[in-house]
Formats: structure tokens, sequence, C-alpha cells
């Protein structure tokens, strides 16, 4: 019997095997990863500094644990070098690999800016745990740090890098912070939270170059106006890693394309997480991935069936400012309604037809959410 073959050992190729064998004890299962195997939480790297942990410590099982409980053959520090759907084969060093069906849990990869500068190529990003040990190591002989990016990882690294006692500055275009996901007013009181913090904000700029010079790094930005910092982190987002699909004759939009069972245009394979595109929608978090992987478990299980989105706000993790967000799309028609209290803030996004679209709670309001959920009669995710 030819196995199931899952590639990539993030959150959505471990949640789909964890649900499968729930379902299938016995069918073998092959997983095929660029890393060690081990499983840690990918979210956990932007606000681990402050807490003082280690890459070793972020790790919550041991690939040979995983492995063994789950019973899956791991085949570690490898990559894909094709893929044959006519055939079903997998291409890799250790030969070609046959498989039953196919799971493409390929993850994204960081957005590199066009910086110029003889430096550029120092510029870091942390997405995988490799990164963060890097990262970490590098911040030993480091005071100050520019975070070029404003987005949700962005300030999250810079509370987390401020909470350790570090010197930030965050370089983004946009007004305020997480602009894509948060309304002004939301983004506003993050902003000023975290300046409270000590993070300093260099809003409605660009960089343009990164130089190294004597103690550091000296960026220059759109404005013609410098800054010097001796570390730059780059987090401006991530882009779907879509290119072994698309050389496999996959349709790939902003990500691999999907129909609502996650199968992809080629039979027998499937797309999970944060490089799936499915129902017009990238949904690269916690939720959304795992209630994906619940209903691909019963797909490759042999019972089709469709994932269903139910209400899933994004925790994002600002402890100056703790927020939960329900993202609006970005065509959506409508207003938001405010109420501001001491304890923060809710605001609700509603249509022309008075239905909520979105929602954002700050402060201690974020225990809300599932009273609200209910209140509102929206599904929540479990």
């Amino acid at each position: 019997m030819n196995p199931v073959i899952v590639i990539g050992s993030g959150l959505a190729g471990i949640t789909t095997i964890r649900e499968f064998r729930k379902l299938d004890a016995k069918t073998p299962v092959l997983l095929i990863t660029a890393d060690d195997g081990d499983f840690y939480s990918k979210p956990a790297l932007s606000n681990a500094l402050a807490q003082g942990k280690s890459a070793e410590q972020l790790v919550v099982t041991p690939a040979a644990t995983l492995c063994e409980s789950l019973n899956v053959t791991l085949l570690a520090r490898t990559d894909v070098q094709g893929v044959r759907t006519t055939e079903h084969v997998v291409d890799t060093r250790h030969g070609a690999l046959p498989y039953s069906k196919l799971v493409l849990a390929l993850g994204a990869d960081p957005i590199r800016l066009p910086l110029g500068g003889n430096a550029a190529q120092d510029v870091v990003s942390v997405n995988d745990i490799d990164d963060y040990r890097l990262f970490r190591n590098r911040l030993r002989a480091v005071r100050h740090v520019a975070i070029l990016g404003g987005g949700l990882i962005g300030s999250e690294f810079a509370n987390d890098l401020a909470g350790a006692g570090f010197a930030v500055t965050v370089i983004d275009p946009s007004p305020y912070p997480i602009a894509g996901l948060l309304p002004p007013a939301a983004g506003e009181v993050l902003r000023t939270a975290l300046e409270t913090q000590g993070v300093h904000w260099r809003l409605h700029r660009t960089v343009k170059n990164v130089e190294s010079v004597v103690g550091g790094y000296l960026l220059t930005l759109d404005d013609g106006s410098q800054l010097q910092a001796d570390l730059v982190l780059s987090a401006v987002g991530l882009r779907p890693r879509t290119a072994l699909a698309r050389d496999a004759g996959l349709t790939v939009n902003r990500g691999i394309v999907t129909d609502s069972t996650l199968r992809t245009s080629a039979p027998d394979v499937y797309a999970i997480g944060d490089c799936a595109e499915t129902g017009g929608q990238v949904r690269p978090f916690v939720l959304p991935i795992m209630t994906a992987a619940r209903a691909l478990a019963q797909t490759l299980a042999g019972r089709a069936a469709e994932v269903v989105f139910p209400f899933m706000p994004v925790v994002i993790k600002t402890p100056a400012c703790p927020l939960v967000v329900q993202p609006v799309a970005r065509d959506a028609q409508g207003e938001w309604h405010t109420e501001t209290a001491s304890a923060g803030m809710r605001m609700l996004f509603t249509d022309a037809d008075r239905r909520v679209q979105g929602m954002v709670l700050t402060g201690s309001r974020v225990s809300e959410r599932a009273a609200l959920a209910r209140q509102l009669g929206l599904p929540l995710a479990t």
C-alpha cells in the first residue's frame, strides 16, 4: 500500500496527521520536511525572547517521539525536487517516492524587500526555529534593533524585544501598526501602548538602503533620514510557498488553489495551511489551519468533507495591548461601531444589513470573545 505523503512538519502538516490517525491507524504515512521534524509552535517565535526561551525550549514534541506516537515515517532535512501528479510520485534525493494521497503543507517564505546598500544581505528574518536560534545568538551583542514592518509579526516582535530590554525602532509605510487587520482607532491604541514600552515608530516611511558601519548598520529611509541600529529584522510579511505546486502543473493564484475539500487541481493532491488558497482566501492563522486539518483528515480517510470556517478571531500577542481581531474582508462594505471603556475597546464592523462582519477587542475586553460570539449567534471555532 502506497503511503499518504505529507510535505511539511509545521502546524498544518502535523495537525493533519494527528487528526488522520484518529480515523485511520494503519495506512502508512510518510512525513517529508526540510527541517528536523521537531514540532513547535511557530507563533511562539515572536514572543519567546521576553520569556527567555531558547530554541530548544520551544520544541513541544521531539521528532522521534512524534513519529513513534503517530506511527509515521520521517524524512528529515529533505528537500522535495518535484511532484509528478500523473504518476503519483514525489521526487527527492532518496529517489522517487510513490503516494496514494499527497498533502502539501509547505508553509510560506518571508518577503524580501529590494534593499540597496552593502549590508542588505545582513537583514534577518525569523520564519522557523532555525532562524530563531540564529537570531537569538546574534542578539547577545545587540542593544538597538530596527524592525522593517509594523504588521502583526513586526508588532509582536517589537513588544517582545522591548520587553526583553532592547531598544526598538519600527519602520512601516502605513499610518499605524497592523493596518492590514486593524481599523485606525485600534491601531492607534496599539501604537500608543507600545510607545509606553519604549518602541519608537517611523511610520509613513520605508527603508531604501542598509549600510555596514562601525558598530552596526546605518539605515537610509525614503525621505533621506537615517538611523543606526545594531541589528535589522525584516518582518514585512509572508508569501505562500507555491513553486513546487506550480512546477507540478497545479493551479496557483496567491496560494495553491483548492476546492472546499482542500483538493488541488490534481487528483489525490491536497493543500493546507499558509500555502493554500481556499475560497479565494489564504488563511495563515492557527484556528483556520486546525479547522481545515480536521476536515482534510476525514477526506484522506475516505469520507470527503468540506471545510467550513467558523468565527475565528485572531489573537495578537502584544501584552502591552492585548488584541483579538476578526479580520474584515478587503472588499467589505460597512462601518465600524466603537464602544470604549476603561477596560478596553470593543469595535464591531457591520454591513448594510447590520450583520457583523468583523470585530476588535482590546485590553481586558479580549475575554469577551466567546460571549460576544454567542450574543451575535456566530459559530466559534473549538
